[in-house]
């Protein structure tokens, strides 16, 4: 059988001397001008003026980075939100000053912000219901969500669980989190991370030791990749079918798709934090599983309500 075995070294950046251009960071560019050219021609289709893109992409991309780092402190670091709220703010930590970046995202905080951040857009730039924006910007907002996971994978986090026996399977020679991976580098006699993950990696002495290292799901490639599908359902069904003229459908449908994705990936992923994992232990599921599932259920509502429920606001009359 095919086997996909992977030792997973690859490059967190692109560095320019003075400034690394880190792949996590670059994904969320990526995400959010590729979202741009694909909401353009549907703003044509529906008659919006392009003079609304604009603050669209403004509004998303602070609600979706504002949402995501409130929320992965919200929901899986509660005590750094409350703590050290200038940690959650800042790309930095001050004592001493060390540059971060926004590290720690939640795509649940995204969701919830990117909603807010539509209500507001509606109501000040659109005049129409927010479900209308929803059921469009959820679009490229799944397409987005591939090359965000395809971040992670570069930055070696959100791991998946060991495979075994699986014949795919990722050696996370940079997850230093990792006590397989920490045990492995400590052997080198080396300080200096990357000189020790390069002598694990490449240095036939070493062998042994890179083989202690165990072979883990790549989480974050299955999820981008059912990201694809998700996008790919979503585009069919508001380009070729007449549900985008129901309110809420191709939103309930983005709520339903995604997180059903996520909900059963989360079997495969490494538990985050302490308190995952004692969820995890107690109820068979973990944190992310538990926010799913609210989204889910909403999502089948929002899909399965009688048509009509909701309605773009009337234009006001002028005296």
């Amino acid at each position: 059988m095919y086997s996909l075995k992977v030792i997973w070294n690859p490059l967190e950046g692109i560095d320019l001397g003075f400034f690394t251009i880190h792949f996590y960071s670059l994904s969320y560019v990526i995400a959010f001008v590729l979202g741009w050219y694909i909401i353009k021609p549907i703003f044509k289709r529906d008659g919006v003026g392009m003079d609304k893109l604009d603050p669209l992409f403004m509004y998303t991309v602070i609600g979706c980075l504002a949402g995501a780092r409130i929320g992965h402190y919200l929901f899986y670091e509660t005590e750094v939100l409350f703590n050290d709220p200038l940690h959650v703010l800042l790309p930095f930590s001050l004592d001493p000053f060390e540059w971060t970046g926004f590290a720690g995202m939640a795509s649940h905080g995204a969701a919830l912000g990117i909603i807010i951040a539509m209500f507001f857009y509606s109501r000040k730039h659109l005049k129409k219901h927010m479900f209308w924006v929803l059921d469009r910007i959820v679009i490229p907002t799944a397409i987005g969500g591939t090359f965000v996971r395809l971040g992670n994978l570069f930055n070696s986090e959100i791991n998946g669980k060991e495979s075994g026996d699986f014949w795919a399977g990722f050696k996370f020679v940079r997850d230093t989190s990792d006590p397989h991976v920490a045990a492995a580098l400590q052997k080198t006699g080396y300080t200096d991370t990357d000189k020790a993950i390069d002598t694990v990696v490449n240095n036939p002495q070493f062998t042994e030791v890179l083989e202690s290292i165990p072979f883990k799901h790549p989480a974050q490639l299955y999820e981008a990749i059912c990201y694809v599908g998700v996008f790919v359902i979503l585009y069919l069904v508001y380009w070729k079918t007449e549900k985008r003229h129901k309110l809420g459908y191709i939103l309930g449908l983005f709520f339903v798709l995604l997180f059903t994705v996520r909900f059963f990936i989360e079997f495969i992923k490494a538990s985050q934090t302490s308190a995952d994992q004692e969820l995890l232990l107690e109820y068979g599921l973990n944190t992310g599983q538990f926010l799913s599932i609210p989204f889910i259920l909403i999502g089948l509502f929002l899909m399965f309500s009688p048509k009509g429920l909701f309605k773009n606001p009337e234009p006001k009359a002028h005296a």
